[in-house]
């Protein structure tokens, strides 16, 4: 995911990709990827219970960059924005998988009916 946020940073044009249960009115149906530096993976996970969430280490996986990511369930996300700048402000967090600062320009979303496109 932090390859994608420099990718989408860099483009002219960012086109998001994504099936139909992935549209959802209130971000936080499913849980919430955080890519973590691993020595800050314990002071990450402690700051996201704060903020009422429940943080869980991906057990056994490692990101390209090397990092760790916890995956955070039962957070409330009514702003994505202030969400997305909260927890990137957690020293030891790389990346968070809200992308509310850089939202996509055209969105298409699969479904069984077919794709629908969105534009911003």
């Amino acid at each position: 995911m932090t390859r994608e946020k420099v990718l989408a940073g860099a483009a002219r044009r960012f086109v998001c990709i994504v099936d139909e249960s992935k549209f959802v009115g209130i971000l936080g149906k499913f849980p919430l990827p955080i890519e973590v530096l691993p020595m800050a993976q314990g002071f990450v996970a402690r700051k996201l219970i704060k903020l009422r969430a429940q943080p869980v280490w991906r057990e056994g996986f490692v990101t390209d960059n090397g990092n760790h990511i916890l995956d955070v369930h039962n957070l409330q996300i009514a702003n994505p924005i202030d969400m997305e700048a909260r927890i990137n402000r957690i020293p030891g967090v790389v990346c968070v998988g809200i992308f509310a600062h850089r939202p996509a320009d055209i969105l298409l979303v699969a479904s069984d009916s077919g794709i629908r496109e969105m534009r911003s």
